[in-house]
């Protein structure tokens, strides 16, 4: 077996089991949420890579090593062309064929699950958008929140909510939404730590983050790990907008905010991919965080993170590509 192919089949089993239970259960992402969704980009586009390249890389085999070399290789052959007939590997060059078309349906699989979960995530967003400018207003004392009155909305509910809905790239302004029920409840300043925690969502585009690994989830439903990999995202997105808030407001004052705030992990707009908003899950574990404040992660060991963070998906395009 070729180098090329050893590793991919290596880097697919690696990050469709072990690697991203292990990086689920560390302690340091807390310690350094930015690189901890780093390292889960990583996981995930190194991860797709090898999965499609393992069989794809096998396939072309008979014509090259990798897809630059062998894909012309291989047009050139299913054309006619006896120069670029294959070469022997002992066995069934129709073998190397399926394995080609295996690793192209995968491709094909991944990036249709993306573009149709992208697809929608926008309508519902368009359509969250459109009934909440419907019912909710702009709040009295909108000018003094964290970023101004921009896309605040109070909605005319008692049940305690706060959540973002992001921009639409057709123009769709991007909504702050805290509802009357939690505007009664909160105190200016907790109002303050929660407001700039979901506009630093929307600052930090956690959208984004959260719907590419929506869409991984649903294209590898049958790997248990894609769904670990999607709610660990969603907890790193939740610390990186508590850090943010806490340029806004005292750890205590969040920590009571986000309680208030929290209705539960699948309720209402916090639950769905069109929204973001505080949840209950991980709660408790965000709490001490806050409270407590772990220590960053050494300037090494932040440094060896990064550095493997993107050395492994480069190394797993050089290889799916047979690049030296």
């Amino acid at each position: 077996m070729s180098v090329p192919v050893l590793l991919l089949a290596v880097v697919a089993v690696a990050l469709a089991g072990p690697v991203p239970v292990l990086l689920g259960r560390a302690a340091w992402p807390a310690r350094s949420p930015v690189l901890a969704a780093l390292a889960w980009q990583a996981v995930a586009l190194a991860g797709g890579l090898a999965l499609l390249g393992a069989p794809l890389v096998w396939g072309l085999l008979p014509w090259g090593e990798g897809l630059v070399a062998a894909a012309p290789r291989l047009a050139a052959h299913l054309a006619g062309d006896a120069a670029a007939a294959p070469r022997p590997t002992g066995l069934p060059v129709g073998l190397h064929l399926m394995a080609v078309g295996a690793g192209a349906g995968i491709a094909v699989h991944l990036l249709l699950t993306t573009a149709v979960t992208a697809v929608r995530t926008l309508r519902a967003r368009a359509r969250h958008r459109d009934a909440v400018e419907l019912v909710a207003t702009g709040p009295a004392d909108a000018g003094r929140w964290p970023g101004g009155a921009r896309g605040a909305r109070e909605l005319p509910v008692d049940d305690p909510l706060a959540y973002c809905v992001p921009g639409s790239p057709r123009g769709g302004e991007a909504l702050t939404v805290v509802s009357s029920g939690l505007l009664a409840r909160l105190s200016p300043e907790e109002l303050d730590a929660v407001v700039a925690h979901e506009r630093a969502h929307l600052d930090q585009h956690h959208g984004l983050l959260r719907l590419a690994f929506a869409a991984w989830a649903r294209a590898c439903a049958w790997l248990p790990t894609a769904e670990t990999a999607r709610l660990a995202v969603v907890q790193v997105t939740e610390m990186l907008a508590d850090d943010a808030a806490l340029r806004r407001a005292p750890a205590d004052v969040l920590v009571r905010a986000l309680a208030q705030a929290a209705p539960g992990p699948d309720a209402g707009p916090a639950g769905q991919a069109d929204a973001t908003g505080p949840t209950s899950a991980g709660l408790g574990d965000r709490a001490a965080r806050l409270l407590t404040r772990p220590a960053p992660l050494p300037a090494a060991a932040a440094a060896l993170v990064a550095a493997a963070s993107l050395a492994l998906p480069a190394a797993t395009a050089a290889a799916l590509l047979g690049l030296p």
